[in-house]
C-alpha cells in the first residue's frame, strides 16, 4: 500500500486489544455493515486473530481473515474523549433545559449543588447528568417539581403523586374539551355571543344574526358570572322577546334613557324616581306576559329540571349576588339606586300576591 492512497480508496482502522496497536486496512467496505454509505457496503479484509474496529460505526468483531496492516496516522481517525464534568451551560443543553431552570432546581433542593471549579463555576458530573435528564422526564408528564423532589428523597408516596397528577391530566382535558366547545360555537354564530356559555348560547340559537345588541350580551356575560349559566339562561329568555317585538325593545330603550337622566342631581326623593320605577315595573310586566305567550316560562322548567344535577359543578366558578355588588361597578346614582330598589319591591309585592 502506497504512502498516500488515492481519492477512490477505503479505509478501516483496525485494533489489537492485545497490544494496542492499530493499523488501516483497505478494503471496498465495511465488513461489519456499518450503514456509513460511504464505505460502499462490500466486504472487507482484516488481519486474521485481532478484534477490527470500524472507525465510523464503532462496531467491532474478531476476525481470522488476513491481509496487510500498516501503521495508521494519529490524525486520520481522532478518538473523541469525553468531559470528566461540564460547566451549566453545556449540562443545560444536554439535558434540553436552561441554565436558570438548573439554579431553580439548586435552589429548592431538587437537584444538590455541585462542586465548583477553579473558575468558581459549576461543575456538573455524570450523576447530576442524569438526575437532570428524569427531572426532564418527569416534567414532561406533569409530575410538579415538589413532587419530584419527594420521589428522589423516597419521603413521598409515589401512588398519591400519580393519583393527583391523574386528576389534574383530567381536569386539564375538560378544560380543553370545554374551550374548543366554546371555539366551536364562536365560529358557528361569528359574534362574542359564542363565548357566553353553551346552556345560553344554545338558547339564542335560534335569533338571527344581529338581533341581540352589544348591550344585551354584556349584561347575559355579568349574570352568568354572578348566577352561573342557568340563571344566564333564563335571563336571555328577556332578551328574546326584546328581539323578537319591536314595541317592547323600544319601551325598554326610553326606559334607559328615562332612568340614566337620574344622575347625581336628581334627589332620591325626586317624585320622578317613583314615576320611572312605576313605568320600569308596568314593562317588567308586559315583557313576562311575552315570554309566557311564546312559551319560554316552559322552557326555563325544563331548564331547571336539566341543569340540577349540575348545579354543585358551578360552585367554583360562579360569584354571591352580595359579593358581587361590592366587586362590579355600575356608577349609579342614589336617585337611580332608588328607583331599582322600588321596582324590586313591586315585583315582590306582585309576586306575594299570587301566592
Amino acid at each position: 500500500m502506497s504512502r498516500h492512497a488515492s481519492a477512490d480508496e477505503k479505509f478501516t482502522q483496525i485494533r489489537d486489544e492485545r497490544v494496542g496497536a492499530v493499523a488501516v486496512v483497505q478494503e471496498a467496505g465495511c465488513f461489519l455493515g456499518c450503514p456509513d454509505p460511504s464505505l460502499g457496503g462490500g466486504q472487507g479484509l482484516a488481519v486474521g486473530g485481532i478484534r477490527v474496529v470500524c472507525c465510523t460505526c464503532r462496531s467491532g468483531m474478531w476476525c481470522r481473515r488476513g491481509t496487510t496492516a500498516r501503521k495508521a496516522p494519529s490524525a486520520m481517525y481522532p478518538f473523541v474523549t469525553p468531559p470528566r464534568q461540564v460547566k451549566i451551560g453545556a449540562a443545560a443543553a444536554f439535558a434540553g433545559t436552561t441554565p436558570r431552570a438548573i439554579r431553580h432546581y439548586h435552589q429548592i433542593g431538587l437537584l444538590p449543588e455541585p462542586e465548583r471549579g477553579g473558575d468558581g463555576r459549576r461543575r456538573y458530573g455524570y450523576d447530576d447528568m442524569i438526575r437532570l435528564l428524569w427531572i426532564r422526564r418527569m416534567a414532561e408528564v406533569g409530575i410538579s417539581l415538589d413532587d419530584m423532589r419527594a420521589a428522589f428523597d423516597e419521603s413521598g408516596n409515589i401512588e398519591e403523586t400519580l393519583g393527583r397528577l391523574e386528576e389534574s391530566l383530567a381536569a386539564q382535558e375538560a378544560d380543553i374539551k370545554r374551550q374548543r366547545a366554546a371555539v366551536g360555537r364562536l365560529r358557528a354564530v361569528g359574534s362574542p355571543q359564542g363565548l357566553l356559555s353553551e346552556l345560553v348560547t344554545d338558547r339564542l340559537s335560534h335569533l338571527p344574526p344581529g338581533a341581540l345588541r352589544a348591550s344585551d350580551m354584556e349584561a347575559l356575560l355579568v349574570t352568568e358570572r354572578i348566577f352561573g349559566p342557568l340563571g344566564s339562561a333564563l335571563q336571555a329568555g328577556v332578551y328574546i322577546v326584546l328581539a323578537t317585538h319591536p314595541g317592547l325593545r323600544a319601551e325598554e330603550d326610553r326606559l334607559d334613557e328615562a332612568e340614566a337622566a337620574l344622575d347625581d342631581g336628581v334627589d332620591p326623593d325626586d317624585p320622578r324616581v317613583e314615576e320611572i320605577a312605576v313605568q320600569r315595573y308596568t314593562h317588567h310586566m308586559a315583557l313576562v306576559q311575552a315570554i309566557t305567550a311564546a312559551g319560554l316560562d316552559t322552557a326555563d322548567d325544563e331548564l331547571f329540571e336539566t341543569y340540577d344535577a349540575d348545579l354543585a359543578e358551578e360552585e367554583d366558578t360562579r360569584m354571591g349576588a352580595s359579593e358581587a355588588i361590592t366587586k362590579m361597578p355600575y356608577d349609579f346614582s342614589p336617585a337611580r339606586m332608588r328607583c331599582m330598589e322600588r321596582v324590586a319591591q313591586l315585583v315582590g309585592q306582585d309576586a306575594c300576591a299570587d301566592r
